[in-house]
């Protein structure tokens, strides 16, 4: 964080927050569509006898809690804490968002591999459709908004957290693909089959985010 230049810079510092007010607004957005789509996951998987489905919403519950933290670590420079404070829960926060990445890689590979095992279809659901659809719509726009953010921003947390809002989008694109195969061709496995493929990439971002808290604040110019 170029805290030095912000100081003699007033653009810069203006630039700053309105930048922080964006990620701000864009991070509570994804904390309330989190709740309303784990909740809503939760119920239509129950209903519908879908794992598939109550594992999205198990995914949600994981990304509303890397969302939730970020947005306090955002909320907190917004209100003015020191630098030295910004830097110290940047760091922290950078942290547990890896630790979240990498749970959700290991929910991936436990129901995946369950889902094989058993050879579990998934059962379709028009609630789970539609709310796969909204998230395959919404979360991507979230991520690359969280993206831009966070570049301007220079905070790791957000990036990393950016990047668990894409892969949940991922996974919506797993389920929708999961039903329809199975529907119309009765490929039961291609759901998990395309869930196994992001987890490399998961666990890439869970170990770069560790590390990445391990720095001096987490922040970047």
């Amino acid at each position: 964080m170029p805290s030095e230049v912000r100081k003699a810079d007033p653009a810069g510092i203006s630039a700053r927050r309105r930048w922080l007010g964006r990620a701000v607004w864009l991070a509570v957005a994804t904390v309330a569509y989190n709740l309303v789509e784990a909740g809503v996951a939760l119920y239509a998987g129950v209903q519908a006898g879908s794992i598939a489905l109550v594992g999205f919403g198990l995914d949600s519950v994981i990304e509303l809690a890397a969302a939730a933290i970020v947005l306090w670590r955002l909320r907190l420079e917004a209100r003015g804490a020191e630098v030295d404070r910004v830097r110290s829960v940047e760091a922290g926060v950078t942290r547990f968002v890896g630790v979240t990445l990498v749970a959700l890689a290991a929910y991936v590979i436990i129901q995946s591999v369950w889902v094989l095992w058993t050879h579990h279809a998934p059962q379709e659901s028009w609630l789970g459709v539609v709310l796969a659809i909204l998230s395959l719509l919404i979360m991507p726009l979230l991520g690359i908004g969280k993206l831009r953010a966070a570049d301007e921003l220079g905070s790791r947390a957000l990036r990393q957290e950016a990047k668990e809002t894409l892969a949940c989008a991922y996974l919506s694109f797993a389920l929708l693909l999961g039903l329809g195969a199975n529907a119309l061709a009765g490929w039961w496995w291609a759901d998990p089959a395309a869930a196994l493929l992001m987890v490399p990439w998961l666990l890439r971002e869970g170990l770069e985010a560790l590390e990445g808290g391990e720095d001096e604040g987490g922040l970047s110019g």
